[in-house]
């Protein structure tokens, strides 16, 4: 019910905190009644396109952007609204005018909102794969760092946008900039481990990866990779008691099923009680393939552009080589049954469901590395590097 005691403010007061905490339908609620009493109120229409866009209801919060612009042309919040928004559509250029109307208008001294224009179009550079919205994400993250240098956060997400573009030396130096301001920036401190051990520079990586905690880790690749650097540096054993809190980690981020995982369970009849604690103990086999040494490799199995080469051997003895990605794309090429798959994402989703056929074994299809090391674990090839 509408409290007309409260005014424009009160109402986006409440509606932000309740966004804050995730709440975007109460927001939504709260809105609306403000909107009821206060029709002109920007703030509150500027609310309504942050709180659809959250929702994923991208033509609804255009529109209630473009109707705070039409109130207030120059505010810098609803033009920063409406070019992620638009960015939804795939209207790059549209998005990319609203972004930098706020730079126009005087706003790069507004740290918040250059990070807030950057990380939207990172997001969206990620999810299209898109080398300009990289290039232009990095334009807007060192605005950032030009207004706040001591500013931990823009200076890792400028090393973030440099890596996506491939200068990975640059992106190692602005990470480790960051860490320099804030050592506890553990976001900074992984992706620059993640960088490190991509490279080869296992032992670099694993000083990074010690230097966080499970808590810290919401992408189970990086653990995985923690716990074999781990292994292989201090010789220890499958189930060492060093190891059992980034296991119990493992089991907390694999805890919900996506779509295959479900189907997979349907196949397999039903798995019984006990079966929660062998898909744990599975994801850690996946990873049974170690590292021979820790010293010795830095330098060495790269290609031209310093990327890591592997090597892998198929029961019939072809000999596979490349990056992980590589690898796949051969393996793709070799499958007959490929032909129906359009894209490499495909091809791993069908196979991992013909392994668990196969072989009862569940293989991750998500990632590329995570795919060739489940098919090691299968037995269905060899990891020789």
């Amino acid at each position: 019910m509408a409290t007309p005691f409260l005014s424009s403010e009160e109402y986006d007061e409440r509606a932000h905190q309740l966004y804050n905490e995730g709440q975007y339908d109460d927001a939504l609620v709260v809105l609306r009644e403000g909107l009821a009493l206060y029709p002109n109120s920007v703030e509150l229409h500027i609310g309504v396109g942050y709180a659809r866009l959250a929702r994923e209801e991208f033509a609804w919060a255009r529109q209630s952007f473009e109707e705070a612009l039409v109130l207030e042309p120059e505010h810098e919040d609803a033009l920063a609204g409406l070019g992620e928004t638009l960015l939804k559509f795939g209207l790059e250029e549209a998005g990319l005018r609203c972004f930098r109307r706020t730079l126009e208008l005087g706003y790069a001294d507004d740290q918040d909102l250059m990070l807030q224009i950057g990380r939207a179009l990172f997001r969206e550079g990620s999810t299209r794969e898109r080398r300009e919205l990289f290039s232009a994400s990095l334009e807007f993250f060192e605005v950032a760092v030009q207004q706040s240098p001591d500013s931990a956060e823009a200076v890792a997400c400028v090393g973030y946008a440099q890596h996506r573009l491939g200068d990975d030396e640059a992106a190692i130096a602005s990470l480790r900039r960051s860490l320099q301001v804030d050592p506890d920036h553990v976001e900074a401190r992984i992706y620059l481990a993640n960088i490190l051990y991509d490279r080869g520079d296992y032992e670099a990586a694993l000083y990074h990866f010690e230097r966080t905690g499970p808590e810290d880790h919401w992408d189970e690749l990086g653990i995985w990779r923690l716990i074999e650097l781990k292994r292989s540096a201090y010789k220890l054993g499958e189930h060492d008691g060093e190891l059992k809190p980034w296991e119990e980690r493992l089991q907390e981020l694999g805890g919900e099923l996506d779509d295959l995982d479900e189907m997979f369970m349907e196949i397999d009849g039903g798995m019984g009680e006990g079966a929660d604690v062998e898909v744990a103990r599975g994801q850690l086999e996946l990873f049974g393939t170690l590292l021979s040494s820790l010293t010795g490799t830095k330098g060495e199995n790269v290609d031209p552009d310093g990327d890591p080469v592997h090597e892998i051997l198929t029961p019939d003895g072809m000999q596979l080589t490349g990056s992980w990605e590589e690898i796949v794309v051969s393996m793709k090429a070799g499958d007959v049954e490929a032909l129906q798959d359009r894209t490499l994402s495909e091809f791993m989703a069908r196979r991992a469901k013909r392994v668990f056929r196969e072989t009862g074994m569940r293989v991750p299809h998500h990632d590329v590395e995570l795919f060739i090391r489940g098919h090691a674990d299968a037995g269905l090839l060899r990891i020789v590097r």
